[in-house]
């Protein structure tokens, strides 16, 4: 059964300027949790812009990754639910550093300062500015780990260390062909 209504998208409890976690923990809009909640989302609906200008498959499965953070994130380990969640793992982080290694065996990278989107093509262009989302998705998560003393969230970190690692690559690597 789908949305039909908009009572259902609308809810109004937002409107105090407070929001709840999967755990139905209110916190401030502004707290920790919805600004990383939000930079990992924006990651996420960029790299779905980026899909459709460089059809780069792998993107994808990081979004789904991105997803599953997101829900670690909104979810309180001592909840029940978050049991039942995927986590990240040295799985998820091995994905990324083979896509990597996939792209250098192709082609080097030149070894100086490059300009961001000054490489070949526009879809170059768009993997370097996923690239500075990812950065900063990456300082908002260490930010939440530190507030939050979530250690649980240790392969969250390095995963997005190693994806922007990726999408650096990929804006000096990618081949349309």
């Amino acid at each position: 059964m789908g949305i039909n209504k908009v009572e259902n998208i609308s809810t109004k409890r937002g409107d105090a300027g407070e929001s709840s976690n999967y755990s139905s923990e209110k916190f401030p809009k502004d707290h920790i949790v919805f600004e990383t909640l939000g930079t990992i989302d924006e990651l996420s609906a960029f790299l779905g812009l980026t899909f459709h200008h460089t059809h780069y498959e792998q993107i994808k499965i990081i979004q789904k990754t991105l997803q599953a953070i997101n829900s670690l994130i909104a979810t309180n380990p001592e909840n029940k639910a978050y049991e039942t969640l995927r986590k990240i793992n040295e799985k998820d982080i091995g994905f990324i550093e083979e896509q990597e290694q996939k792209l250098l065996q192709r082609k080097d990278i030149e070894a100086k300062f490059h300009l961001p989107g000054s490489e070949t093509s526009k879809q170059n262009a768009y993997f370097d500015y996923a690239r500075t989302i990812a950065r900063r998705t990456e300082r908002t998560v260490v930010r939440f780990i530190n507030a939050t003393q979530r250690e649980d969230l240790n392969f969250v970190r390095a995963y997005l260390n190693r994806l922007s690692d990726l999408l650096f690559i990929l804006a000096r690597n990618f081949d349309t062909n």
